[in-house]
This record gives structure tokens, C-alpha cells and sequence, in this order.
């Protein structure tokens, strides 16, 4: 059995759950970080020196970053269903997926700290304002790619969809003003429904 460490409200949290159940891997999830803490201890640290979640064991194989573990559960038990062998289709999930982490996550996180978590430092409102522009101009992105498509990358759902829709579910779910997305409402809406991405998307965000 896999063992996820990382409390479920954490969105990288959220994309682990949620390949584990797509490729039909039973998992116990043990909450760490935030309020329930634990993740600068040295047990801890030693399976992530970072100190960050989440980190997935899989009998003797320890692995770290939310989207190296995505990758590692689709090549390993998903192979021909969420894992794309052709390097061409996969580097277009690939892609979608540094995207999530390197463009869509950072711009929507001061806002969410700010307007959800009430974090010091993040609830000034120009911070805010600031913060729901950038994530708008990469969500504008995201719809027009999604115009004419199901999901983000090829012709079936993938490693891109399981990343990125976390992203869409906390933003949809986030007291900001919601720009008129149809593509993305559509493919959220579609994808969320799929029974492996209920426990991974619970509501309220928090």
C-alpha cells in the first residue's frame, strides 16, 4: 500500500490523491504540515529534506515534488491509461504540468493566502488585486487552449488534468470576481466528476 504524507488541503497534496486513486493504487494519507505540523521533524526530514509536502512511499521508494510523484504513480501503474509513452504526448502533459507549478500556482497563492488563510503579509488588498490579475492573465491562457479540446493534452484524460484542476477548483471556489471561463468551467466540471477526483478535491477550500 502507497502512503501519502500531506494534509488534503494542500493543493499538491490534492494532485498526489488523486493520480493514487486514478490508477487504482490503495493509499493511507497521513496529515502533516500546516496546523497538524510534523514536517520539520527529523523523522520527517529524512524521507523529504525540504520539509515540504507531499512525499509518497511506495515500499522502499521515497519520492518528493508533487509532480515528480504524478509522474512516477502514471509511468509505474498507469502505463497506457494516464502515462503517454510517445515522449512527443507526454511532453505536452509535461508541459501543462511545470506550467501549474511555475506560472498558475505562484500567481494564485498570494490571493489565497491573503483572502482564505488570512496570512500576514498576504491581506493587504493591493496584494490581492495584484495577485487576482496575474491569475487571471494564466487562466486566460488556459481557457483559449482548452477551446475545441476535452482535455489539456491529447485526445484523453491525463498527467496535465490531474495536476492543473486542482488549480481550477481552488480558484472557482476562492470570494474573487469569476471572469467568464466556459472552456475551463466545461473541463472542470467534466473532470472533477470522475470518481478518483472526489477525495482529492474537498470543499470548502481551506
Amino acid at each position: 500500500m502507497l502512503t501519502i504524507w500531506g494534509r488534503i488541503s494542500s493543493i499538491n497534496v490534492q494532485k498526489v490523491v488523486w493520480a493514487a486513486g486514478e490508477v487504482g493504487q490503495p493509499f493511507e494519507r497521513i496529515d502533516i504540515g500546516g496546523k497538524f505540523g510534523g514536517n520539520r521533524e527529523p523523522a520527517y526530514l529524512a524521507k523529504n529534506p525540504n520539509g515540504q509536502i507531499p512525499t509518497l512511499e511506495d515500499g522502499e521508494i521515497v519520492i518528493w515534488e508533487s509532480s515528480s510523484i504524478v509522474r512516477y504513480l502514471a509511468a509505474r501503474y498507469g502505463a497506457g491509461w494516464i502515462w503517454e509513452e510517445d515522449p512527443a504526448k507526454r511532453a505536452d502533459a509535461d508541459r501543462w504540468m511545470d506550467w501549474m507549478l511555475s506560472e498558475l500556482q505562484p500567481s494564485m497563492t498570494p490571493a489565497f493566502w491573503g483572502l482564505i488563510r488570512k496570512t500576514p503579509g498576504y491581506t493587504e488588498p493591493a496584494a490581492i488585486d495584484a495577485s487576482i490579475a496575474k491569475a487571471e492573465a494564466k487562466l486566460d491562457i488556459l481557457e483559449a487552449h482548452l477551446a475545441g479540446r476535452s482535455y489539456l493534452a491529447g485526445e484523453r484524460f491525463g498527467m496535465a488534468d490531474i495536476t492543473v484542476a486542482p488549480g481550477a477548483h481552488r480558484w472557482l471556489h476562492m470570494p474573487v470576481p469569476q471572469k467568464d471561463w466556459p472552456n475551463i468551467r466545461r473541463w472542470y466540471q467534466h473532470v472533477s466528476a470522475r470518481p478518483a477526483a472526489g477525495p482529492a478535491l474537498p470543499l470548502p477550500i481551506s
